[in-house]
């Protein structure tokens, strides 16, 4: 009888959770009962279910990172309580109007092959990694360490690197204007103020006229919070690792005005030897809710670092004798350790926002931002002959370090010997830039089923070129020749050397989009349209002073288009495809690092396509999709010499390229307590043509050389080109969560130089492919209460096994087997460590 009571006391509760601005399933959110460990965590439909013992009148509390909290009152009484559906509000405000600037894909309705990466993850898996390995677990995504140093990561997608894949943080595009590239460096603090990170493989959902040919990186950052609060946190790790930081929110006050800033501080000495960094981040958004129709929002970030780095690719001597931390970069100089190599830059950003709810069917979204980035890196160079220039190896200790002490003496011996003529110097390569922009995007519902969105983009930018003396090595000045409107100069610290030059971008771009959505079907079709000019003033170069060129303008475009269709509740599929038309960058512009331009410069073409199945149930989905990108008319260009030794650079044209693959994404719930995710990638890109007796010409049309490029089923180096992970993740104890994550690369083909493949042997070669390897990272998160305070302790240890590795290799001439060699490499970062703490209120 008894057993019978208790039996029919057990209360079954349940319901489903949507996010409020979009419908979508809120999946991993915490449901309990209040003061007890009784409770659920939402599957990948939103559903959550469980049953209590509990008796009477409870509160429910329903809580994930960044929505705000729902509480539930409930009667308890033995009968099942079925909540329907609940709407979780973002605890931030204007996020949903950031999204839709940002183009964020809806899972089951825009037809992209998407993964997102939240705030949670990104703060338990990241430890005290470069923000980009976050993604490492990411089908199509290959994240190196490179040369070791702080922030130089790199990221590519499907085989691109990232002057093929779109950034954008809050949509704002942040690649490079001159070149497209992306310098993470730059962003070492985003992982302080990232809310939510998505990966969207391939043309991407971006409206914009972005270079979306391997996919779109979109970053959403911390918003203002609606809710008044804050956290402290401190965290350790190995080599010295050392992050304080801070965050403090108003939340949304009686005036409408609400303000939350972050601040943080990073300093360690790196795992690679001479490579120690100090890096700071800040975030501030001050946002004012004016009425029921507009919001204005300010935001302010940034990320001001140095670091040393290791640019010296490792050789089998110097890996055997030295082992893997190995940098031939740094040495001492009066007691000191010093690198040749030091990166320091700051970049900040500022946008204001502003959202203007014009009525129930239109919205308009407009962002204005402004970016100024100042800093460089460090080296050494000399004015000597080639064959006179004193050579940084012959100047290392017994343990390979360079004794710049050593190095200094010859160098003013030099200097003496040669009065003043030759001598060696360390400098600075400036790169500053100022980056103004603005975007504005119009939605309008015509009805229930049809969305129309149209806008506008528009950038400026003005990068400034040029090296400085940093240290004279010893000397009381360094003889500088290239200024040719002045002549030698005799320089002394902090002027200007080598070259000096500004490269000036101008961009206006429209775009607009087609949406219908009714009932299990989903269908776009976009199209954006840019101009882009370059103007290039050079300083240095020539005799008459500063010389200017006109514009050279380009133009160019994509289309693209896709569509969903939701089978059933558990079946989906979807395919897209689209072209993009690239203007070429500001380097296939102006050749000879003069302002020579280059007439036959033309944009080049990318065509690709993509289709997806999905497959949704209780605890469990599973994505997978194809993928086909034909890339043609990659811009290429080779300098020869004639018999003067006077230079020529030629257009490569008819280079194309086929990056096709399968990839594969799956996450297993099989209990509230036990999560399993798991990739696989597998691509297979190669050049697909030749070039042949491609025929160089002077001025006077006189014949100088002739090119051959025998790169035909070479597979594209620099990326593996396999990869697959198991991620687990187990509540051990209440609030104890445990995890690892296993990843796999293979298919790693050395980087390589395409022009450079000349020799008729490459013909039947085969690139040199690097070894596989496979790391294991482990980590524990544990949240506890003290007081008033919500704590939660995280601990991560990368590469358990510490095994040694290449992530990048360089190869090197043919054999003479006809096989190619490898020319060094850089080794991966070994068994790394950090714990931390955070305090939130």
């Amino acid at each position: 009888m008894l057993l019978s009571c208790a039996v029919s006391a057990q209360t079954i509760i349940k319901g489903k959770l949507v996010d409020a601005s979009n419908n979508e399933p809120v999946i991993g959110a915490n449901v309990s009962i209040v003061n007890t460990t009784t409770g659920a965590i939402s599957d990948y439909e939103g559903r959550f279910s469980f049953q209590t013992d509990k008796a009477g009148n409870h509160a429910l509390l329903i809580s994930f990172v960044g929505m705000q909290s729902v509480e539930k009152n409930v009667t308890l009484n033995g009968q099942p309580i079925d909540l329907g559906t609940i709407k979780m509000e973002s605890d931030a405000i204007g996020l949903e109007e950031v999204e839709v600037l940002a183009s964020i894909a809806i899972d089951r309705k825009t037809p992209v092959a998407a993964a997102s990466i939240s705030a949670e993850d990104i703060e338990t898996k990241v430890g005290n990694q470069d923000f980009p390995q976050v993604l490492k677990s990411t089908p199509g995504v290959y994240v190196s360490s490179v040369g070791g140093g702080f922030g130089d990561s790199r990221i590519s997608l499907r085989g691109f690197d990232s002057e093929n894949v779109a950034v954008m943080i809050n949509g704002v595009p942040v690649n490079d204007m001159e070149n497209g590239k992306v310098y993470w460096s730059n962003w070492a603090g985003l992982n302080d103020v990232t809310k939510t990170m998505q990966v969207q493989r391939g043309l991407g959902a971006s409206k914009l006229a972005v270079p979306s040919v391997g996919g779109t990186i979109n970053i959403i950052t911390k918003a203002t919070d609606a809710k008044k609060g804050g956290n402290v946190f401190m965290g350790l790790g190995n080599d010295g690792y050392f992050k304080t930081g801070v965050t403090l929110s108003t939340g949304l006050m009686k005036n409408g005005w609400a303000v939350t800033t972050s601040l943080s501080r990073t300093s360690g000495n790196g795992y690679v030897n001479g490579t120690p960094f100090e890096g700071y981040s800040y975030f501030l958004n001050i946002a004012k809710k004016i009425n029921d129709k507009h919001t204005l929002s300010f935001t302010t970030f940034g990320a001001p670092q140095k670091h040393g780095q290791r640019r010296t690719y490792l050789t089998d001597e110097q890996y055997n004798t030295y082992g893997r931390r190995y940098n031939a970069d740094w040495g001492y100089r009066n007691g000191e350790a010093v690198n040749m190599n030091v990166n320091s830059y700051h970049k900040p950003q500022m946008s204001l926002n502003w959202y203007w709810t014009i009525n129930e069917k239109t919205d308009l979204a407009t962002t204005a931002y402004v970016s100024i980035g100042q800093g460089g890196g460090t080296g050494i160079t000399s004015n000597a002959p080639y064959g006179k220039r004193l050579n940084i190896n012959d100047f290392r200790n017994s343990d390979g370090l360079i004794d710049f002490d050593r190095f200094e003496k010859a160098n003013q011996e030099q200097f003496n010997n040669s009065n003043g003529e030759y001598s060696s110097v360390f400098y600075k390569s400036n790169n500053n830039h100022l980056w103004t922009g603005a975007v504005s995007t119009l939605t309008h519902r015509v009805n229930d089923h049809w969305t129309i969105t149209g806008g506008l983009d528009l950038r400026y930018y003005r990068g400034q070129h040029y090296q400085t003396v940093e240290d004279l090595m010893g000397n009381s000045y360094y003889l500088d020749r290239s200024n040719q409107s002045t002549g030698p100069r005799k320089l002394g610290v902090g002027d200007k050397m080598g070259y000096d030059n500004d490269g000036i971008v101008q961009w206006q771009g429209l775009f607009g989009q087609v949406e219908y959505s009714k009932d299990k079907l989903t269908w776009f079709m976009s199209a954006a349209a840019s101009h882009q000019a370059y103007k290039r003033i050079d300083y240095f170069k020539y005799k008459n002073g500063p010389n200017e060129t006109d514009w050279q303008s380009f133009f160019g475009g994509s289309i693209k288009t896709g569509a969903n269709y939701n089978i059933n509740d558990k079946h989906n599929v979807f395919i897209n495809g689209g072209f993009i038309s690239r203007q070429p960058f500001m380097n296939a512009v102006f050749l000879n690092y003069k302002n020579d331009i280059n007439k036959k410069a033309q944009n080049e073409k990318i065509l690709s396509g993509e289709i997806g199945y999905g497959f949704r149930t209780r605890g469990f989905k599973v994505n997978v999709n194809a993928y086909y990108t034909l890339w043609k008319d990659k811009a290429f260009t080779k300098t020869v010499y004639d018999a003067n030794g006077q230079s020529y650079t030629a257009n490569l044209l008819g280079v194309d390229a086929l990056h096709k693959g399968i990839e594969l994404d799956a996450v297993w719930q099989p209990t509230r307590k036990l999560t399993i995710t798991g990739m696989v990638s597998v691509g297979d890109w190669k050049w697909l043509n030749n070039l042949e007796n491609v025929k160089i010409y002077d001025d006077q049309q006189n014949e100088i050389d002739e090119v051959n490029v025998f790169m035909k089923n070479k597979h594209v180096g620099n990326s593996a080109q396999t990869t697959a992970a198991i991620g687990v993740t187990y509540e051990l104890l209440p609030r104890l969560r445990i995890m690892g994550d296993w990843n796999f690369y293979g298919d790693l083909y050395a980087d390589y130089d395409v022009t450079k493949l000349n020799d008729p042997a490459y013909k039947n070669a085969t690139m040199y492919k690097m070894p596989n390897y496979d790391l294991l990272d482990l980590g524990a998160t544990y949240g506890f209460k003290l007081g008033k305070f919500n704590g939660l302790l995280t601990f991560k240890v990368n590469n358990v096994f510490d095994t040694e590795y290449a992530v990048q290799g360089r190869q090197g001439s043919l054999n003479s087997l006809g096989k190619p060699t490898l020319n060094g490499y850089y080794m991966g970062i070994g068994r790394t460590y950090s714990i931390g703490i955070k305090m939130s209120f």
